[in-house]
């Protein structure tokens, strides 16, 4: 395919925040965290806003051409992480009566493995109508590519068993113990060790 990425700059934020949100709004996890569908149109975009600028500052935001798809990705050095401000920004920024934006960054935190520095897949969102060409794999494929180079394992939440599946086509693994969200869809760790080319 060989599509074209660039790397998002602050100017690029709304654009990376409109994709999330429309990539993100009938997913499973962001129906848990807001089941009622207009509240969701409504405040979705700031809680996924919060991902957004945690990637603009400590990490790498990567636009396929045509604003087709985001990847935003983190390093995490090996060792214990500090306490993390993130999931209570998101409930703050976002829904501060939902427990749930808080809940969610929580638990997903609670898992993460820290024995090992490694580049944390945050989130991949795909523009509806442009799912399903191959353009997710392949925004993905050019991160996991240096990781191959430079022999560092790969990480990230699978919020659904079909993007699960995608994702063990890249080479990740279920790490063999799912995020049980209280009432709602799990998700599902995994992990991916550098592959030889």
């Amino acid at each position: 395919m060989g599509i074209r990425i660039q790397q998002a700059e602050q100017r690029d934020r709304e654009v990376v925040v409109s994709v999330t949100e429309e990539a993100f709004h009938d997913d499973p996890v962001s129906s848990w965290v807001f089941p009622d569908e207009a509240h969701r149109r409504a405040v979705h975009g700031r809680f996924l806003g919060v991902f957004v600028d945690v990637a603009l500052a400590e990490g790498r935001i990567d636009i396929a051409e045509d604003d087709a798809a985001v990847a935003l990705w983190l390093q995490v050095p090996a060792g214990a992480p500090e306490e993390d401000p993130t999931p209570a920004l998101m409930r703050q920024t976002a829904d501060p009566d939902n427990e749930r934006c808080e809940l969610v960054g929580r638990l997903t935190g609670a898992i993460h493995p820290h024995d090992r520095a490694h580049a944390y897949l945050l989130m991949i969102g795909v523009r509806p109508d442009r799912q399903g060409e191959g353009i997710g794999a392949e925004l993905i494929g050019a991160e996991l590519e240096r990781c191959d180079r430079e022999g560092l394992p790969a990480y990230l939440e699978a919020s659904s068993a079909r993007s699960r599946v995608l994702y063990e086509r890249l080479g990740f693994r279920f790490l063999g113990r799912a995020v049980d969200l209280p009432d709602g869809p799990p998700m599902y760790p995994m992990w991916r060790e550098p592959q030889a080319r």
